[in-house]
């Protein structure tokens, strides 16, 4: 069985029987720090270069032996959520030839820049080669770009059509509030309205070993090339980034993905989690929070 961690998962041996037909995972939220278009190729599917990390906040996905396989949604996110063969969930445990029963208790918000269903299914995915033993995971390409980024659970780079995936490290301890004003942008409204497609890449090499500073400087520099015509599609998006920037000690806010959630970057723990209350207060109806990104 999997248990997360603050930084990693760690297995351990079952117990009995009876605890190898269980996994349970947690599904961390996905930020994109950078999202660059590059380019757009001829079956309609944009090439990016994102440099991309996870949250200590996520959803909660457990995984039983089962005689049908059947999905069962809860938890404060849940609404909205489906329970049929469209959620990425089932389409992961499609891959594999184990029926098995899932729980889902969803923590964070669907179509929300932060990939909960990508997060979802690649959980998934990985409770299923636990429950199998199968250590050689499927080709989860079907399951949509973020998926194999999910996989990883690292900070990465990630780009191609998100087939494309390395491992970043040395990036400084970065502490962050989230936030996501409660509005639906749907992803290819955002793409179909970006007007350049052939945008600048990343540099070749990332930073590594910058303290903070340096590196929101370095960050400041690249770009969400999705955030203007997600604000053009959802003016909100744009409140929540100037609400964002104006939090005591931000040091940088952008969105995520295709949008609605955005983040913003703080010198520590207890002063992210001290602005989030702060946004919260001041914005009731949107969701938000305080994490810490690895």
């Amino acid at each position: 069985m999997w248990f997360w961690k603050k930084k990693a998962p760690i297995r351990f041996k079952p117990h009995s029987e009876r605890r190898m037909s269980i996994s349970k995972l947690f599904a961390p939220a996905k930020v994109n720090l950078t999202l660059h278009v590059t380019g757009q190729r001829k079956d309609g599917y944009h090439l990016l270069d994102s440099l991309v990390v996870f949250a200590d906040v996520g959803d909660r996905v457990t995984v039983m032996a089962a005689d049908d396989t059947s999905l069962e949604v809860s938890g404060p996110m849940a609404a909205g959520v489906p329970t049929d063969g469209s959620n990425l969930v089932l389409k992961a445990a499609a891959l594999y030839d184990q029926p098995v029963r899932i729980l889902l208790s969803k923590y964070l918000p669907s179509a929300a820049g932060i990939g909960g269903g990508s997060a979802d299914a690649a959980a998934t995915v990985l409770a299923l080669a636990e429950l199998t033993g199968d250590a050689r995971l499927p080709d989860v390409s079907v399951l949509g770009a973020d998926t194999r980024v999910c996989l990883m659970r690292q900070a990465a780079r990630m780009s191609g059509i998100g087939e494309v995936v390395a491992p970043v490290t040395g990036l400084p301890p970065l502490f962050a509030v989230l936030a996501n004003p409660g509005v639906d942008v749907p992803t290819p409204a955002v793409f179909k309205a970006l007007s350049h497609k052939q945008n600048r890449s990343m540099p070749k090499r990332l930073p590594q070993g910058q303290k903070l500073p340096a590196f929101v400087k370095w960050l400041a520099d690249q770009r969400n090339d999705l955030q203007a015509p997600a604000i053009a599609q959802a003016p909100v998006i744009g409140d929540c980034l100037a609400a964002l920037s104006a939090l005591p000690g931000a040091r940088l806010a952008r969105m995520s993905g295709s949008g609605a959630t955005c983040f913003a970057l703080f010198d520590s723990r207890d002063a992210a989690r001290a602005q989030a209350k702060k946004l919260a207060d001041q914005h009731p109806a949107w969701w938000v929070t305080d994490t810490e990104f690895f």
